[in-house]
């Protein structure tokens, strides 16, 4: 009887409506917590620019980026059985990367508390009007941000890798085009009345131009290349875009588990050093498999391997254009769990 017995429609919409009522509410509680915690999160991220570890992470990152980039140009570009199939995997496969990408996420995070509590100032922080969980996300996003900054630089080398060619501009009048133009609009707004000082109002304002232009901008966007005949930007190119796509996603959510990883230890240890180097370790648990690559036999122990091994993920799956839904569970959960223990961690010494 139960076999058989199959839902209305009608069910599963308005339970997929309940789930995104319920996300909508949480986004919005922490986008209002965030903004009481504006300032909070507009200090802890112009630190970066101002402390000289930043400085030396982003020379030595831009480095290694740069000589990987020329490699895999060379091996585009050559003539004869050189070559190469995947040029995002001979940038990040490598051992090279994953061995600087390694002291990344520690040298980033070891202040974020560390330097709080070896210079007293966490309990002066901790009495400001604001809960853990606004303290702990305004760090992680800082530092989440400057993780971005660093990436950005490296967009400069995806038409050498793409074969592009020069982009074609063309008018589109379509309702998915203009959402994408208008929401593009109210992003930009949003964005240049976030930088100078002004009230509560207009900053709210601002803020919700900026959150309403990305989402309506990134929906639009989604909608007109996928519906519309023409479009409004096309950028010819010569090799499969789709591997970058997948490249960058999977960057972005692994330096995020990773910098999740990093805050939790800086939450927990008072000096920088040791919280750098227990993040350091702790990551490699991660990183290790990548550097002796075991051998692809299907047995337990391999999926076991594969599963935490982050640059297996990127050697046989990101880089070559397929998303796996199983290292995007890892490192969202993982995410999630360590910034709740960073949280309850805050909240034990608040106790004490």
């Amino acid at each position: 009887m139960f076999d058989t017995m199959t839902l209305p429609p009608t069910v599963g919409y308005a339970a997929l409506a309940v789930i995104g009522l319920v996300l909508l509410l949480g986004l919005a509680v922490l986008v209002v917590g965030l903004f009481e915690a504006r300032s909070l999160l507009r200090r802890e991220f112009t630190t970066y620019f101002i402390s000289p570890i930043a400085y030396v992470v982003l020379v030595v990152f831009l480095l290694v980026t740069g000589m990987l980039f020329a490699v895999t140009f060379g091996l585009l570009t050559t003539s004869g059985p050189r070559g190469t199939e995947w040029p995002m995997q001979t940038m990040f496969a490598d051992e090279r990367f994953w061995l600087v990408f390694l002291f990344i996420p520690p040298l980033l995070t070891m202040r974020l508390f560390a330097e709080e509590r070896s210079s007293g100032t966490l309990e002066m922080l901790m009495t400001a009007p604001l809960r853990d969980w606004q303290i702990v996300l305004c760090k992680y996003l800082a530092c989440l941000a400057f993780y971005v900054v660093l990436w950005l630089p490296t967009l400069l080398y995806l038409p050498a890798l793409l074969g592009a060619s020069w982009p074609v501009v063309r008018p589109v009048w379509t309702p998915f085009s203009l959402l994408l133009l208008g929401g593009l609009g109210a992003w930009l707004i949003g964005l240049l009345l976030l930088l100078p000082r002004v009230g509560t109002g207009l900053r709210l304002v601002s803020l919700l131009l900026f959150l309403g232009g990305f989402v309506a901008a990134l929906v639009g966007g989604v909608l007109h290349y996928t519906r519309d005949a023409d479009r409004l930007l096309e950028i010819p190119v010569t090799l499969d875009p789709y591997p970058v796509l997948s490249t960058y996603l999977g960057l972005f959510l692994a330096g995020a588990m990773f910098l999740a990883l990093g805050l939790l230890v800086s939450s927990m240890v008072r000096d920088q050093m040791v919280s750098a180097l227990l993040a350091l370790i702790l990551g490699l648990l991660f990183l290790v498999a990548g550097f002796w690559r075991p051998e692809q036999d299907g047995s337990l122990i391999y999926r076991l391997i594969y599963f935490f091994s982050v640059p297996l993920h990127f050697d046989r799956a990101f880089t070559r254009g397929v998303i796996d839904t199983r290292p995007l569970v890892l490192y969202v959960s993982t995410t999630l769990f360590c910034l709740f223990l960073t949280v309850r961690s805050l909240e034990a010494r608040r106790w004490q």
